[in-house]
């Protein structure tokens, strides 16, 4: 990946994760300024609770000066302050230690917060025998729980910040990744598709402007227009496989539920390709593995195409006069098909991304990279597995195994396989030109 393209992908994910910082931190002030107002309302309503149970208990200061009511308050709880105003209408303290009142209008009503003594205090009044009795509770008790609670919310922001930040950060990333790597694979697909539909129209282009360019003999002409008309067919394949791969990538057909019959699967695909491999002296055989019917649940049409492109490959990539063997069978629960060949084999480092659109295991002529692709969409949508190896002879084995479907699933032709046209087509095709071939070299 280019640098630009480098901080591109990062700088998303570092944006998203901002946002939504950002968009926690203004939840955090909101619910810590709740959370701080419906604190301190609690506390001031049982502040206001004691003074009021002491007002209705109408008691004074008892011998001692300390509070006679409210006994059963905690131990840290404020005491309560008793204050009496008489005639003159000083207020008048019966709590010893009471801070000295302002000498302001007192008249019973609901409980105000106000300083004293330079101490904020919660006062409530009310009229007793022709006096008015005050008490007081020092909200200093109050204060520290909302400074204690603030501190705390402040030390704890930064860190639940960060942390929010780098978690959103590492999911943006993570969720980012396979978009990424699905944007990459779309810009190589992209390039790849137009190279491989260029080359086939270059060569028409040029034949046609060689045709063209002086009067030539009626051979030439002949020759020219079946170059013209190989190119056209390649083209085609090219074109045919780009829209079946567009098709079941945009929205794959829903499996079916039907048993398909691998090893009947096998010996109509071998059939099919026969003619490709006489022309080429390639011996193509099929065997079973056991008695045990391999059946799995797929759709016809998808195992006979999948079957059409190991087949293919492997004749396409096996020496003249080599040999291909497609193997069925069943190994417990699971049924499998192996295609052994021939060919240079697949190396190591190739088997990774083997299945890459346009991407092939060797510098082989012919073919456009596309079959392995359509192969391994079809296996994954079907729920099969593959295994990469090499055959006994040194060439690639490649293999594929399904959950093996229960017998009873087949009945009547539900699980008839209809050959598939355009690779039946494809293998007359080159097993035409290959005689074709054959022939003008005699």
């Amino acid at each position: 990946m280019s640098r630009l393209g480098r901080q591109a992908s990062l700088s998303h994910p570092a944006r998203v994760a901002a946002v939504t910082t950002a968009v926690i931190a203004v939840l955090y002030l909101a619910v810590c300024a709740t959370v701080d107002v419906v604190v301190s309302d609690r506390l001031t309503s049982q502040v206001d609770g004691r003074l009021v149970a002491s007002l209705h208990a109408g008691s004074g200061a008892g011998p001692d000066g300390r509070e006679a009511v409210g006994g059963g308050r905690d131990l840290d709880d404020a005491p309560v302050l008793l204050w009496n105003v008489g005639a003159s209408g000083r207020p008048e303290a019966l709590t010893a230690g009471a801070p000295t009142l302002p000498a302001v209008t007192w008249t019973a009503g609901s409980p105000v917060t106000m300083t004293v003594g330079g101490t904020e205090m919660r006062l409530a009044a009310s009229r007793r025998a022709g006096t008015l009795l005050i008490a007081g509770v020092s909200l200093a008790q109050v204060r520290h729980v909302r400074t204690v609670l603030l501190v705390a919310e402040t030390a704890v922001a930064p860190l639940l910040l960060i942390a929010i930040f780098l978690g959103a950060w590492t999911i943006g990333r993570r969720a980012a990744a396979p978009i990424e790597r699905s944007r990459r694979r779309q810009l190589e697909f992209t390039a790849d598709a137009s190279h491989e539909l260029r080359t086939p129209l270059s060569v028409i282009e040029a034949e046609v402007g060689l045709a063209l360019a002086s009067a030539r003999s009626g051979d030439y002409y002949h020759s020219a227009l079946e170059r013209v008309g190989g190119e056209s067919k390649r083209l085609r394949r090219i074109v045919d496989d780009l829209l079946w791969l567009a098709r079941f990538d945009s929205e794959p057909p829903p499996p079916s539920e039907r048993a398909v019959q691998l090893w009947d699967t096998a010996q109509i695909c071998i059939d099919r390709f026969r003619p490709l491999a006489a022309a080429r002296g390639i011996s193509l055989s099929a065997s079973r593995d056991g008695a045990a019917p391999a059946l799995v649940e797929a759709p016809p049409e998808w195992i006979d195409r999948l079957f059409g492109v190991l087949v293919d490959n492997a004749c396409r990539y096996s020496p003249d006069r080599g040999h291909v063997d497609v193997a069925v069978g069943v190994s417990g629960a699971r049924a499998w098909i192996r295609v052994d060949d021939d060919g240079p084999g697949i190396p190591e480092a190739e088997r990774e991304r083997l299945f890459d659109r346009f991407r092939r295991a060797t510098e082989h002529p012919g073919g456009a990279g596309l079959g392995l692709a359509i192969a391994d969409s079809v296996v994954r949508e079907t729920g099969g597995r593959w295994r990469i190896g090499s055959s006994a002879s040194g060439g690639a084995r490649i293999e594929v195994s399904w959950s093996r479907a229960s017998s009873f699933e087949v009945g009547g032709d539900r699980g008839q396989v209809r050959p598939d046209p355009a690779q039946q087509e494809r293998a007359q095709t080159d097993a035409d030109q290959k005689a074709g071939h054959q022939e003008a070299t005699t």
